[in-house]
């Protein structure tokens, strides 16, 4: 059983969150969808009753886990690189997504597609596309001003196109097969 005790009540509390979250994840990436509150309660090391005072049911724990998951790419999607070449940002924050979207969710025998469309579409998304494609607006906006990207389509339709185009490297366990679809995202980009 892991030590979960720490300083004040408040570490604490922050600890054994990210315990039930990190133990939950793991257990569905052994077990697939069939882990109990028993389970991720025992190997978390914490009672029953403790787990319950966190989180209600199994799935409000991977909807949970799921958000600090997407917070984490989102947060290292704004914080890439400020190359000098708005161009370049742009090519970078495009295959970092891309790269990103591959493993967005826990892998689980059997159920993993399923959870994957389940964890995408619960309320907890909405203000992360929203971020998401703030991001990527602000980073094509930068490059039309710099002559990188094409002006005739307005940088909000553009980041949408990218974003749906780059959905497909979700699907992809090539890193190769990302990196071109980024390059023929890129190319529509292009100015005219």
């Amino acid at each position: 059983m892991p030590k979960l005790w720490t300083t004040t009540v408040e570490e604490h509390r922050r600890t054994v969150h990210t315990a039930i979250l990190d133990t939950t994840a793991a257990l569905v990436a052994e077990h697939g969808l069939t882990v109990t509150m028993s389970q991720i309660a025992q190997r978390t090391g914490i009672g029953r009753a403790t787990l319950y005072k966190y989180f209600p049911d199994v799935e409000s724990i991977l909807a949970a886990w799921h958000e600090r998951q997407i917070t984490t790419h989102l947060d290292e999607l704004a914080a890439v690189a400020p190359a000098d070449d708005p161009g370049e940002r742009l090519r970078t924050m495009l295959t970092t997504y891309a790269h990103l979207s591959s493993g967005a969710a826990p892998h689980s025998p059997g159920d993993g597609a399923a959870l994957a469309r389940a964890l995408h579409h619960a309320a907890h998304m909405t203000p992360a596309r929203q971020r998401l494609h703030d991001l990527v607006t602000q980073v094509i906006a930068a490059a039309v001003e710099a002559g990188g990207a094409r002006s005739d389509v307005p940088a909000t339709e553009l980041a949408t196109y990218c974003l749906h185009a780059l959905g497909a490297a979700a699907g992809s366990d090539s890193p190769a097969a990302r990196d071109r679809l980024v390059e023929v995202t890129l190319s529509g980009l292009r100015p005219r």
